[in-house]
Order: structure tokens, then sequence, then C-alpha cells
């Protein structure tokens, strides 16, 4: 029997029995992590409304055996709350659905439970915290989100330079199965066209220009976030269900 500590984020939440919840978070150390929490759903529960979605919290967990994920589900002993980023996510609805888009793709990118994902983390982190701020739109936030998700588990695109050849960019023809734009000379059959004001504002909110992404038209943030969602279908091989209810 052994005691373990980390800190994550908690991605959802599943009924268990008349009193006890299955919560999943995402650790800073061990990865996805399913644990059971007991008691949590009645009412005079002490820290019940702490393993809620979007919670940013310090958990013990008690573990039979060696490990922390066994042949049995660990159970949440001890429960503090880092940041309570679920109370302005959830109070607005562009940033809960966006959120929850979020909390969908960290799940899907932590496929295997109990192996770190530290960069997958410290994103989900940083934008959950970027959204409750309500600093930018929430569609913003989301696709940046998606764009560097995809970019530190294996499948960064590019909007600028070729994704074949390395030719200088701007160039204007993107493929979701080269990984980016490419040149007219390595353009393949099926390619799109956005605009160039679409490839700037996807470069910028993989790169972090705020400033830039800030400033563009609807229009373009429309057909950006099109193309994300395709690149992001791509590469899981199935879409999100959350990204449908995502106000653009």
């Amino acid at each position: 029997m052994s005691l373990y500590r980390d800190d994550g984020i908690v991605l959802r939440t599943q009924k268990l029995g008349e009193a006890d919840r299955i919560i999943t978070l995402l650790t800073r150390q061990h990865g996805r992590v399913r644990a059971v929490a007991r008691g949590v759903r009645r009412t005079k529960s002490k820290f019940g409304a702490r393993l809620e979605p979007f919670s940013h919290v310090d958990v013990q967990f008690f573990a039979r055996g060696s490990e922390l994920l066994g042949r049995g589900l660990p159970l949440c002993t001890q429960v503090e709350t880092i940041a309570p980023y679920g109370g302005p996510i959830v109070s607005d609805y562009g940033r809960y659905t966006a959120g929850t888009a979020m909390l969908e793709t960290a799940e899907r990118f932590a496929e295997h439970e109990g192996e770190p994902a530290v960069q997958q983390y410290l994103l989900l982190v940083g934008a959950l915290r970027t959204l409750a701020a309500g600093s930018h739109e929430p569609h913003l936030v989301l696709d940046a989100f998606l764009l560097r998700s995809l970019a530190v588990n294996g499948y960064g695109a590019t909007f600028d330079d070729c994704a074949k050849c390395g030719l200088e960019g701007p160039n204007r023809f993107f493929s979701l199965q080269a990984g980016g734009v490419l040149c007219g000379d390595c353009r393949v059959p099926g390619s799109a066209v956005p605009s160039p004001e679409t490839l700037e504002l996807l470069g910028a909110l993989l790169s972090g220009d705020w400033e830039a992404a800030d400033a563009c038209e609807p229009r373009y943030c429309r057909e950006g976030s099109g193309l994300v969602a395709a690149y992001l279908q791509w590469h899981l091989e199935r879409g999100l269900r959350s990204l449908r209810y995502v106000e653009k």
C-alpha cells in the first residue's frame, strides 16, 4: 500500500454507485489517471466540489501495491484546490464549449494511463488559465491549444515554408496529409487554398503572437478554425464530439 501526491486537471467525472465518482485527471507526473473519490456526491462531502471538470488540484492518491496504477483504481484521499478555473469557464457558453473541447483533446492525446505527458499537461494548464481570464476570444484560445497540442505530440503544422521542400513562404496550398502549406511544385491533389490572412492567423496562434491573432477578422478566424479541426481529425483519425458545439 502506497501514497502518491500529484497535481492535475480534472478532465471528467463518472458516477459510481450511490455516492462515489470515478475522476479522470491529467497529472504532471503520471499522465492520465483514473481514481475513485469516495462519497463526493454526498452534500456533506469535504472535497466533492473541488473534483469538478476544469479544476486544477493537488491530489493525494492511495494505491494498493508498489505502483499508482495497478490492478485496481487508486483512491483520492485528499484534494486541495490550486486554481478554480471552472467558475469563470462554466458561467460563459463560449468559454465552456471551448474548454470542454480542450479537456477532450488532452484526454485523447494522453491515451495511455500512467505515462507522463508533461508538455500536454502544461499546455492544458496554460490554456485554461487564459480561457478563465477572458483576455482573448475563446475560439482563438482553443485553436492555439489544438495547434500546440498537435505540435508537442509530433504533428506540428507549418503555415509559411513548404512542408515538403522547405521553400520559404508565404505558400498558398494547404494539405492535411503533408502537414501544412505546400509550394506550387509540391502541391498535391485535394489541397485547400485558404486566404493568406487565415494562414497568418494560424501561424500567429502557433507562435503565440496574440496581438496579430486578436486583430484578425472573424471570417478568417472561422476559416482557420475549420482547418484546425480538419487537421486534428486527420491525426486523431476521428473528430472531437465537443467541437460541434464550439461558438465560432
